[in-house]
């Protein structure tokens, strides 16, 4: 580290926002500690970074894409080609932006950072890495990140990431967006109501499945929207752009209100509106939806590896909410076991409580911290 510039920090974590947003979390972090400090943040052309990076105000390199297949096709041919020329791009932005570390969140962006700033190829001075792993299970990046870095973080314990000598990494949780870290819901709860049409008074249920609503968690509420008015429960409802509601059943002049919208752009208010959700469980929404303490059903998605339920265990076992898979979430569900719990002040309190105790509202401030930390040495 050179003595009297700023310091200079490379994030990588591009392609999903559940990448990008750990990032961006950390950066807001580095900038609190210190204005002065540069930041880079990697991505390809393909990813949800080139919208996202810019709006949150940071320069944004581009390198090419390395997406691993999954299958051994002609493209596993051309691998070690893309390898060779992404990590030679990223050691350039390296060299040009004077990096004092690179702090990596997994993804095809990640991995050429790791091997151009853990290599120090031709010759080159190798640079710190600094890895963190949001899922409860390490992809591949990580993994061989780990192998290389002077520091090793994770969500959960479990995840399978871990450095040299280490058989566990440091366990920090997932950073959010100050806006989230800070979210004080009661103070903000009359503020966000009225923000979205809802009533001051009684329970309110968040119903959100990402950026693009899910099909199963729209239908399973939807259909119980009569119910859940009629119990005096108001419904918050993000359906997706492309996606509609039938609630037709509902009776407009009841005091509870099913508020349906396409998109959420302000969670911070949603989630103190709310005081419990149904919602995917993704590394970053269990990160957000405990960090603020609600309450939640987490329905992870039926395919994959079963990543999303490990993602909600670490809260459900906690008492901060319950685990209902896919096929269970129906309108029935909602009226016999949702319904009840948003009608049990005593019960939503002590599941708010519980999530609030398993989140992890400083994660950004930490790693940010760790970051400064192996700079130093």
């Amino acid at each position: 580290m050179a003595v009297g510039r700023p310091l200079s920090v490379i994030v990588a974590g591009g392609g999903t926002a559940g990448h990008i947003e750990p990032a961006m979390a950390v950066a807001d972090a580095l900038r609190r500690r210190d204005p002065e400090i540069r930041i880079t943040a990697l991505g390809t052309e393909r990813g949800l970074e080139t919208r996202l990076v810019p709006e949150r105000g940071y320069p944004l390199e581009l390198i090419p894409p390395v997406p691993l297949p999954r299958k051994p096709t002609a493209d596993l041919l051309r691998l070690p080609g893309r390898v060779r020329a992404s990590v030679a791009r990223t050691r350039a932005i390296i060299d040009a932006v004077d990096a004092d570390v690179v702090v990596g969140f997994g993804g095809y962006v990640a991995l050429p950072a790791y091997l151009a700033a853990g290599r120090g190829l031709r010759g080159r001075r190798r640079v710190p890495i600094v890895v963190h792993e949001a899922n409860a299970k390490a992809g591949i990046a990580n993994k061989i990140g780990a192998r290389l870095a002077g520091r090793v973080l994770a969500a959960v314990p479990g995840s399978g990431v871990h450095g040299r000598g280490r058989p566990e990494a440091e366990i920090v949780g997932i950073p959010v967006r100050q806006s989230i870290a800070t979210l004080d819901r009661a103070a903000l709860r009359a503020e966000a109501r009225a923000h979205f049409g809802l009533p001051a008074a009684g329970p309110v249920l968040l119903v959100f499945g990402g950026s693009q609503g899910a099909r199963s968690l729209n239908e399973a509420v939807s259909g119980a929207a009569a119910q859940l008015t009629a119990a005096g429960i108001s419904v918050l409802h993000a359906h997706g752009p492309k996606n509609t509601l039938d609630i037709s059943g509902t009776d407009p002049d009841r005091p509870a209100k099913y508020v349906a919208v396409p998109y959420l752009s302000r969670m911070d208010l949603a989630y103190a509106a709310a005081d419990t959700a149904v919602c995917r469980s993704g590394a970053m929404t269990v990160a957000e939806v405990s960090a603020v303490g609600l309450p939640a059903f987490y329905v992870p998605l039926p395919h994959g590896n079963g990543e999303q339920e490990l993602n909600a265990r670490p809260i459900v076992s906690l008492g901060g909410g319950r685990i209902v898979p896919d096929a269970e979430l129906t309108p029935k569900y909602v009226i016999d076991e949702v319904i009840p719990v948003l009608s049990d002040p005593q019960r939503l309190s002590g599941m708010a409580a519980a999530a609030a105790g398993a989140g992890h509202r400083d994660a950004a401030d930490e790693v940010a911290r760790i970051v400064v930390e192996v700079i130093g040495r």
